[in-house]
């Protein structure tokens, strides 16, 4: 590396930047990213670097995009030698607006993991952005707030859209728990590293009850319909909520088919629990 990031360079409030400076929280999130020499590693936001020269060092290529312009001149200079090497490649851009199928090139598939330090302010995005591209990561590692962690985990017991919709992709856990100091600034909360495994979208290539035809997939976007009426009032039974989708008499003879209660909430069922709802009601 020919010269470190300006290490006074004020972090952008309207960008949600807290530049990473703690030793432990990175040995943490490399080491959840099983990085080997073949792989490659989307960065999201690499700031002023301190990831970025751990990823590159340990993987095949790094992608990194970055939208803070008066950051590109200075990971430009840093890592000239990966860039040369095309071990590296900056793009300068908003990460909402990456076209995932990029990463292809004229491969049919493409294997590559996500492994970043996020803007907490987009992270629903982020999370949905790679989830349900045509071209899926293997693997995610994303240092984010804690309280959006504990709710992807269900922590209190409680499923959200947010969580079934992580559930449904792959597989989450957190590994570390990383304090305000651990960042420049320090933000106002806790941070965790969350890793999401075994991305795929296997749930909706198979049914939950084979036939006599065999196996049937269940439609993305109708399961995604059915989650998002379910959680639509929370005060209102998931019943109720769907009362927008469907008809009442139907409601209750798919409740009675899967077993589930009629006064059932939506916070308490599981990914399993609305695979069965989606493939009946699909039917």
């Amino acid at each position: 590396m020919k010269k470190q990031l300006d290490k006074n360079k004020k972090a952008k409030k309207s960008l949600g930047q807290h530049f990473l400076t703690s030793t432990y929280a990175l040995d943490q999130i490399v080491k959840a990213g099983d990085i080997t020499s073949s792989d490659l590693v989307v960065e999201i936001g690499p700031g002023k670097g301190v990831l970025t020269e751990r990823l590159i060092t340990s993987a095949g290529k790094v992608i990194a995009i970055e939208k803070d312009r008066e950051l590109i001149a200075g990971l430009r200079e840093s890592f000239s030698r990966a860039i040369d090497g095309f071990r590296f490649e900056l793009i300068e851009g908003d990460i909402l607006d990456f076209d995932t199928e990029t990463l292809r090139g004229s491969k049919k598939t493409i294997s590559y993991k996500v492994i970043a330090n996020i803007p907490y302010y987009i992270t629903n995005a982020i999370i949905r952005l790679f989830l349900e591209a045509t071209s899926q990561p293997e693997r995610m590692v994303l240092l984010i707030q804690k309280e959006v962690a504990d709710r992807i985990m269900a922590r209190d017991g409680k499923e959200s859209i947010l969580s079934i919709a992580v559930k449904a992709y792959g597989t989450p856990k957190v590994v570390a728990k990383v304090p305000p100091g651990a960042f420049n600034p320090p933000p106002k909360v806790d941070s965790a590293v969350i890793v999401i495994s075994s991305i795929s979208k296997k749930l909706f290539q198979m049914s939950a009850h084979p036939n006599k035809e065999g196996d049937a997939s269940i439609n993305e976007k109708t399961f995604f319909k059915i989650v998002r009426a379910g959680f639509a009032h929370k005060r209102k039974m998931l019943a109720g909520n769907l009362t927008t989708l469907y008809k009442k008499d139907a409601i209750a003879i798919v409740f009675k088919k899967i077993g589930m209660p009629m006064k059932t909430r939506a916070e308490d069922i599981t990914i399993q629990d609305w695979k069965k709802l989606a493939e009946e009601f699909s039917k």
